[in-house]
């Protein structure tokens, strides 16, 4: 069985926040239809391409139906109310307003359609005095307190490698999705979900914000630091960067004692000043910088095989073309293929929920550009036929 099999999720969003969390939809089962504009997707544009086709694309959109719609036509919205009248979830990502322009905001749609669940992903939510800013990944990292904490201490601010804030939406977005419909599986009324960059690496703050909104203390940038355990963090070996997490004073004797197999010098480490974790953490500076002279002597797959066989949680700090031959990985399928009709067989990264009794959806390649319009719109067409077929035979028996 497939969780969301029987739910069909019209995508009017496009980029990366909103096509992340309808694979995600698409993935669980639901079937996901993809508008876009003539041109298609932005990101169908965007390099690298293999064969004409984006890898970025290729990325956040399979196991959909693309169908090319002018949204700013009469025609094109009168296909998307139809679309809309057969869908149970909308979700889009234009700036707020831009929806009610078209004469497709929310007020309308749960006029028409009460039991129909909208999706909004923006940069600020619908409502707020910075609402009608556009919503960009860097934009709220910046403004959301992620890159305050995110760098080397006496360096400059820096972003996550990779769009955290727009991926973080997307998934609020999926769980917000869900629970609508568990509502309206109750009431029978769809509901407005609104979800937005800022407000997701906000809600990431977690202990973070406890430190500074609790107890006045503003966390600092600390590379791959840990703000209140050490060591945990970022090491060099000989030949590459491991991470390294003496998570707990437990952890200290042993990892003490690997040391001890290992270095010839007077145990400095076994010093009082460094027993606890509060004293290491005040320590921290000059105790980092004696254990990567030690570290620097051995390659990591050393360092990391005696961490492991001692319980102490170690790891390589891995290229994503490493990971994907990580044991684990492969172990449990997170990457798949899919043969795509233009770049061939092509590797996907899959929705990271594994069930006992469900599945996901078999994953299919992402869809050319306008591939399902034909197919989806004679569809609606024979669905619009029968219905008014069905009104003439009942006005007939009326009669």
């Amino acid at each position: 069985m497939l969780p969301l099999q029987g739910i069909r999720v019209l995508d009017l969003s496009r980029v990366l926040s909103g096509p992340f969390c309808t694979t995600a939809l698409a993935d669980l089962g639901a079937e996901v239809i993809k508008i876009e504009r003539p041109e298609g997707d932005d990101t169908r544009h965007f390099a690298p391409l293999v064969n004409g086709e984006s890898t970025y694309f290729l990325s956040v959109n399979r196991n959909k139906q693309s169908v090319v719609v002018d949204m700013k036509s009469d025609e094109g919205k009168a296909i998307i109310w139809e679309l809309i009248a057969i869908s149970d979830v909308v979700v889009e990502n234009f700036r707020p307003g831009a929806l009610e322009r078209l004469g497709l905001g929310w007020d309308e749609v749960h006029l028409r359609y009460p039991s129909v669940i909208l999706v909004s992903i923006s940069g600020y939510g619908q409502t707020g005095p910075l609402a009608s800013r556009p919503g960009y990944d860097l934009i709220a990292q910046g403004e959301g307190g992620l890159m305050a904490v995110t760098g080397e201490m006496d360096g400059p601010p820096i972003k996550a490698g990779f769009s955290v804030a727009d991926v973080g939406a997307g998934m609020w977005a999926v769980v917000g999705t869900l629970a609508a419909l568990m509502s309206r599986s109750q009431s029978g009324q769809g509901d407005h979900v609104d979800v937005s960059l800022l407000e997701t690496v906000v809600s990431w703050q977690t202990y973070f914000a406890g430190a500074a909104l609790i107890a006045g203390r503003t966390p600092q940038r600390l590379g791959s630091a840990h703000q209140n355990v050490a060591p945990y963090q970022s090491f060099e070996a000989s030949d590459g960067y491991f991470n390294l997490a003496v998570g707990n004073d437990a952890l200290w004797p042993r990892f003490c004692a690997i040391l001890d197999s290992v270095h010839d010098g007077e145990g400095w480490y076994r010093s009082p000043e460094y027993a606890t974790n509060n004293l290491r953490m005040q320590a921290r500076e000059r105790l980092v910088e004696q254990l990567n002279q030690i570290f620097r002597t051995r390659p990591r797959h050393s360092w990391l095989e005696l961490f492991q066989n001692a319980g102490i949680p170690a790891g390589s700090v891995d290229s994503i073309a490493e990971v994907a031959h990580n044991p684990q990985v492969v172990a449990r399928q997170m990457i798949t293929y899919v043969e795509h009709p233009v770049v061939g067989k092509m590797p996907v990264t899959r929705t990271p929920i594994t069930f006992s009794e469900m599945r996901l959806a078999p994953p299919t390649a992402p869809p050319l550009l306008g591939a399902d319009t034909e197919h989806v719109l004679s569809e609606l067409k024979q669905r619009q036929s029968s219905h008014e077929a069905e009104q003439d035979d009942t006005e007939r028996r009326n009669t």
